[in-house]
This record gives structure tokens, sequence and C-alpha cells, in this order.
């Protein structure tokens, strides 16, 4: 699922009634929408033209052309799917086979979001970094350190924080050479939001990896979406999570590559002082 897709699909997006009448229509048919005229679309949906145009406006895009533009590349890139939500009744079989789906289907659609040129920019200001501090809390907490345990191997001073007083006060001494990455699956999490504010309000490089057109998307100099459409009032939210850590792998690759000839050399020092900690061969 590409970028507007994925935003259309984004459950915790705030819509009004009509809005989520034109998105479900949206994710119902998208191929049909492409060779609709904005009356037609109108019609069938049961809103007015001016409702459908604000709708194309409300999501960055220019008018119903447009919507319809970017729809059809999308469409035209990757097959349209969305993953089923588990449901009290479900059997093992529809649990394994919806979890399996809905991380097939958050991988492929934070795939299509991510744009290339915010994912290099992104890179560049990590690159350059005095130094990094990562925030998550739930069940971001767990890919907040584990983008603190890969960024380590680089010549950066990198710290996830536990805890959110610590996260606050860390985010209150950051810099205009500093970045801030907030990991948070909603983009609704009040304390992440709090400190992503704190850090802009410092000059910090404030980046979001986060749901597109989340109040976190808002205050975030760059955005790295992720939004699943996964209900996360009856599991675990472990496909966003997956996606969550896929992004991070972009990331740190793409340091990884950007660090020259230097770095294998780095890296070899680093897995070297982790060889006495091990038993058997090394």
């Amino acid at each position: 699922m590409g970028r507007l897709l994925a935003e259309l699909a984004d459950s915790g997006a705030r819509r009004s009634k009509s809005a989520r009448r034109i998105a479900d229509y949206v994710l119902a048919q998208p191929a049909e929408v492409v060779s609709l005229s904005i009356g037609e679309l109108a019609r069938r949906v049961g809103v007015s033209e001016p409702t459908v145009g604000r709708f194309c406006t409300g999501l960055g895009l220019k008018g119903f052309p447009d919507f319809k533009l970017n729809l059809a590349a999308e469409l035209a890139r990757q097959d349209f799917h969305v993953a089923g939500d588990i449901v009290p009744g479900d059997s093992c079989a529809d649990v394994i086979t919806k979890v399996f789906d809905a991380a097939h289907a958050s991988l492929q659609s934070t795939r299509g979001g991510l744009d290339p040129g915010v994912v290099e920019a992104v890179v560049a200001r990590l690159r350059a970094a005095r130094s990094i501090v990562i925030v998550g809390q739930g069940a971001s907490a767990s890919v907040a350190l584990d983008a603190q345990h890969k960024m380590l191997r680089f010549d950066i001073p990198v710290l996830a924080h536990p805890d959110n007083l610590t996260q606050r006060m860390a985010a209150a001494g950051l810099g205009a050479d500093d970045c801030l990455l907030c990991i948070s699956y909603t983009g609704r999490t009040r304390p992440v939001i709090d400190i992503a504010r704190i850090a802009d309000a410092t000059g910090a490089t404030v980046i979001g990896l986060t749901a597109p057109s989340s109040p976190l998307a808002g205050v975030a100099r760059f955005v790295l979406p992720v939004a699943s459409g996964e209900d996360t009032d009856l599991y675990i939210p472990m496909s966003s999570r997956l996606a969550q850590l896929a992004v991070i792998d972009v990331l740190t690759t793409r340091l990884a590559m950007a660090q020259g000839e230097d770095y294998p050399a780095q890296f070899r020092r680093i897995k070297e002082s982790q060889l006495s900690t091990r038993v058997g061969k090394r």
C-alpha cells in the first residue's frame, strides 16, 4: 500500500463522517475511483462535490484531479491490500493467517510510503549530528532500543532514554546540531508529542517515525511514515513494530554506506570488543 492509501486506511486519523465515508469508498474500490468524475464519486458516496474537494485538499493535494493521479500511480506500483483485523471469534488458523498477512501488508505499505529523498535527508542529518536521542514509549520503546543498538556502531553519541522524565530532560538539553528521533505508531502519544515540541524549541532536528498526518508528524521536521491500519485495541501491534524496525534498518544501512572506507575497520573493532563475552568459536 502506498502513502495515500495508507493514510486513508489509518484508523487513528481524525475525520468527519463524510470524509470517513469517502475514504472507505476509495479503499473498497480504488481502481474504480480513478475513472470517476468528482460529481460521480460525490453521488455514489452521498456527499457534495465541495466535500470531495475539501477531502482531497485535506490530504495535502491540489484537488480531485491530483488525488486521482496519486491514486493511479500507487495502484500502478503495487497491488492494493488491506489485511483483515483480528476479531474475538477467529480460529487459530485465522489468527495465523491474519497476523502474517498484516505483517506483509504493513511492510508493503511502509515501503510504498517512504520517500527516498526524505530518507536521504534524514540520514544526512543523523550523520552530521553532534548527538542523537531516541524516544519511544509502550510498544515503540523496544524499537527505540533496537535503533540505539544499531546506531552504537557509528561514531555518533546515541542514547534511547528509558523513562519520560529523563527523555524530557534530554530533549531540553539538545541544540541545533542534535537530532531527536521520535517513534510512535499512532503519533498521538501525548508525552512523545511534548518531548518533540521541547526539542523543536531548542532548534534540534526532530524526526518522526510515525503515522502520517498525526499530531507528532505535525511537530516533526522530517516524517518517516508508518501506517499499517491495524486494530491495536485487540492485540499487541506487532505488524507496525516490524515496519518500524524495517525503517530503522533502512536508516542504519544508509548510514553505514555513507561512512566510507573507514567504517569496516570501525565495525570490526566493535565486533572484536564483544568476543570475550561469547563461549566457543570466535
